[in-house]
């Protein structure tokens, strides 16, 4: 129905855009909801008005079909989660307590956009010499973490959490053409969570998206201690000593126009 109109479209971040802080997924996620609203209120067929959100939101940005929903979001083919397609996203309900307030503190070691999109990188696994051992270790890792979720078992999460960030990098590493997104600020704080965590045995771990900002994953149980560690030692490699607090949500709200004021 799109093509039936013209469409102004205003939006706005509340982080930096294009630093590997899925701006991309927020933006599209939202964009694909009012869309999705504008159809139903035309009076056009939506049977389910969250899956074809998903799908419309997937068509501009993969992780965007996920943050269709909160807290939690699983996107494509498992034969563990049912329901789930390559084409949108579904909720994801059995997890362990401890990660429905799972908290995200993301450091942000470079503000600027990146060197090379995501949208770039992504074409570059066309191709690559690795791409089909990595989504069967992907798909392999999934499991492992469905696993590790209903169990409440941190250290396999973990484990398989950085394990994915790490093997993401690599690969942009091993394209042609090869790129990196990592900043020297990001193994700094990469190996300082690896100490801190060996020398207290706090469950604390790190994330990376398709940039240099490292995402720092612990249960709201540790929060105070985490921030510490983190003001102490980590702020240090942060941009201007910035960084965000975030925490599993509950998904996009719908905005009335004088909230916007």
């Amino acid at each position: 129905f799109t093509s039936d109109f013209d469409f102004e479209v205003h939006t706005y971040n509340s982080f930096p855009h294009s630093s590997g802080i899925a701006s991309s997924a927020s933006g599209m996620s939202a964009l694909a909801l009012c869309l999705t609203s504008i159809k139903e209120t035309l009076g056009l067929e939506v049977l389910d008005f969250f899956q074809v959100a998903s799908e419309a939101a997937r068509l501009g940005s993969g992780s965007g079909s996920r943050s269709i929903y909160g807290p939690l979001a699983a996107w494509g083919t498992h034969a563990e989660i049912d329901g789930s397609s390559e084409h949108y996203a579904v909720k994801f309900k059995d997890v362990d307590t401890v990660f429905t307030t799972f908290q995200d503190t993301i450091l942000l070691i470079d503000k600027g956009e990146k060197t090379v999109s995501s949208t770039a990188g992504h074409a570059l696994m066309d191709g690559h010499p690795y791409a089909e051992s990595r989504f069967i270790q992907a798909h392999e890792n999934q499991s492992l973490l469905l696993t590790a979720m209903l169990d409440g078992d941190l250290e396999t999460f973990g484990e398989v959490v950085e394990s994915e960030a790490l093997t993401l990098h690599s690969m942009m590493m091993t394209s042609l053409p090869y790129f990196v997104l990592m900043k020297p600020q990001t193994l700094e704080v990469i190996n300082a969570i690896w100490r801190f965590r060996k020398a207290t045995g706090n469950p604390v771990y790190f994330t990376l998206d398709a940039g240099a900002n490292v995402h720092v994953l612990y249960p709201k149980s540790h929060k105070e201690i985490i921030l510490k560690f983190i003001d102490e030692e980590l702020r240090t490699f942060c941009k201007d000593g910035s960084y965000l607090c975030d925490e599993v949500g509950f998904g996009p709200m719908k905005l009335n126009e004088h909230d916007l004021d």
